[in-house]
């Protein structure tokens, strides 16, 4: 049987070297086509053509006795290595047509994450960050608004600073007028109305991006951003679009006054439902080495999650709490949830639990129409 074992690894450590190889042969041709796209000012991403490869590979699946579900994910990861071969070959030609951008809070991991992803979009990128006060100079590096030579040379300022930090950094910037369009890229907005209002009246434009990731995120995926529109919501996308132009940018425009009610439950409850986890679990008075040994699916799954949210900087995901408005509505909800299930349990209350079961299910369920 070992004999055996040998004479089939070998053979599968073959065949992976001819699958590398032509893998290798795929990118090389996904290079050309890139720089093709890019000369043309083409999009990388076509979904008819992802859609039809896809397909192929599902209805392939069968003969290589696989599910399709299995086939399909490594063909999408071919796919997004493909887009990004075709992304990175294009950098120096898209850089030709590309803007001057200033990211204040350059220093931050926000602002290292923007500072790499519109290098790869293709625009020339300053940094400026308190951090570096008293280090030596450095081109395209700043301390202070006031050591910028020239405002007027960027098309955009990106401010990438914390929530609370976000209304003096929005002020010292309107005070000197630039010409640029300023995008925010705080978590929540209510705070900011006053300092936007204040921009309004200098006639400095501001728009309120909002980057549905953190800095982790790998930019050959999916990336959505919401941008709370306080204007006309076609002039404020073709503004942003020239700042985002990537191929897995997905922008998402909503009006300004419901950007943080939708974050109330789309951040606000899932942080804090990840926060109860993690703090109800410290009342356990049990060892999480003994949890995680005998741990369920549901439980490895939810703790996977608590624990994402529970290693973020903690300031950052108070303010997310503390600024929102509308917080006190998802509260009382969860209050009132937990009590509803409390009382279905303790009664034994099966048709109320069923009930309760579908209409959730139904909510958190993204393929569902009804609502």
């Amino acid at each position: 049987m070992t004999d055996d074992l040998h004479t089939l690894r070998d053979a599968i450590a073959e065949v992976d070297r001819s699958l590398l190889e032509l893998l290798r042969r795929r990118l090389d041709l996904a290079a050309e086509v890139g720089r093709l796209k890019a000369a043309a000012g083409v999009p990388v991403v076509v979904r008819d053509v992802e859609d039809r490869i896809l397909t192929r590979a599902r209805q392939y699946a069968e003969r290589c006795g696989v599910s399709g579900d299995a086939m399909e994910a490594i063909f999408q990861a071919i796919i997004r290595g493909s887009v990004e071969r075709q992304h990175r070959v294009g950098v120096a030609l898209r850089t030709e047509r590309g803007g001057r951008v200033l990211i204040v809070g350059g220093a931050g991991a926000m602002g290292t994450w923007l500072h790499d992803f519109l290098g790869l979009v293709g625009h020339h990128v300053d940094l400026l960050d308190t951090a570096w006060a008293g280090l030596p100079p450095v081109t395209g590096r700043y301390s202070a608004i006031a050591e910028v030579p020239d405002l007027g040379v960027y098309d955009h300022i990106v401010v990438s600073v914390p929530l609370g930090a976000a209304p003096a950094a929005l002020a010292e910037l309107v005070a000197r007028r630039p010409a640029a369009t300023v995008v925010e890229i705080a978590s929540i907005k209510a705070h900011l109305g006053d300092a936007l209002d204040r921009a309004r009246a200098a006639g400095v434009r501001v728009s309120a991006l909002h980057p549905m990731f953190g800095p982790g995120k790998s930019p050959y995926e999916p990336l959505t951003f919401v941008l709370a529109c306080q204007g006309d919501p076609d002039d404020e996308r073709a503004r942003i679009e020239a700042l985002l132009r990537h191929p897995y940018t997905n922008v998402i425009c909503l009006p300004f006054l419901h950007h943080d009610r939708l974050m109330g439950w789309l951040l606000g409850l899932a942080h804090f439902s990840s926060m109860l986890f993690g703090v109800a679990l410290t009342r356990a008075g049990l060892p999480s080495s003994e949890l995680h040994a005998c741990a369920s699916t549901t439980f490895r799954r939810q703790a996977s999650t608590a624990l994402s949210v529970l290693s973020e900087d903690p300031d950052l995901y108070l303010d997310i709490q503390r600024l929102n408005p509308h917080r006190a509505e998802v509260y009382a909800a969860v209050r009132t949830a937990l009590g509803d299930l409390v009382g279905m349990i303790d009664a034994g209350d099966v048709e109320r639990f069923r009930a309760a079961m579908s209409t959730a299910r139904r909510a958190v369920d993204a393929e569902d129409t009804q609502g």
